[in-house]
């Protein structure tokens, strides 16, 4: 309901902008025709004047007009970035349904963790069907998951581990099926 508010609100900016945009043409060409008008009025001629209702497009309009929808376009950005920053795409904060977690398994496979009341849902979610895999109570961590987090830091830099890796799967791959001898 907040991001079509917000939509609304970029297409009435939008909107805003070119109404003062077809403003400004109206006033040019307004300004042109009374002083041609008065041109014709003080030569006394009633012949069209050639050219007379076409306004000249120089460097100064393309450029205003260039300034014009470079202020839109920053004026929705912003507005996009404001709804963001304030949170207003989510749902309401005390919604019945929170996602606690999930991880994609593949391409379009995916297990998430859903909490509804007290408890917590652990779905996976595959393009024809969603299946309950576990309830749990809420905010209760499994001992697994509890200890995987607190294991062992891994020694060495990034560079020194993959050195080692490197040549750990070398090893595998140039090692000879004849036990070793040359």
């Amino acid at each position: 309901m907040k991001r079509q508010a917000v939509r609304r609100t970029s297409a009435i900016t939008v909107a805003l902008a070119s109404l003062a945009s077809v403003a400004a043409r109206a006033a040019d060409l307004q300004a042109l025709n009374q002083a041609t008008q008065a041109a014709r009025s003080a030569s006394g001629a009633s012949a069209v004047v050639t050219g007379s209702a076409v306004p000249s497009l120089g460097f100064g309009a393309v450029l205003q007009t260039v300034f014009g929808l470079v202020l839109v376009i920053a004026v929705v950005f912003a507005c996009g970035w404001l709804a963001r920053r304030l949170g207003l795409q989510h749902g309401p904060k005390n919604a019945l349904i929170k996602t606690v977690g999930g991880a994609s398994l593949g391409g379009k496979e995916r297990v998430a963790v859903v909490e509804i009341g007290d408890t917590w849902l652990v779905l996976g979610a595959s393009p024809g069907s969603v299946t309950l895999l576990h309830t749990m109570p809420a905010g209760e961590l499994p001992n697994a998951a509890g200890a995987s987090a607190n294991g062992p830091a891994l020694q060495g830099s990034f560079g020194q581990r993959f050195r080692d890796a490197l040549k750990h799967e070398a090893g595998k791959r140039f090692k000879r099926h004849d036990g070793g001898a040359q």
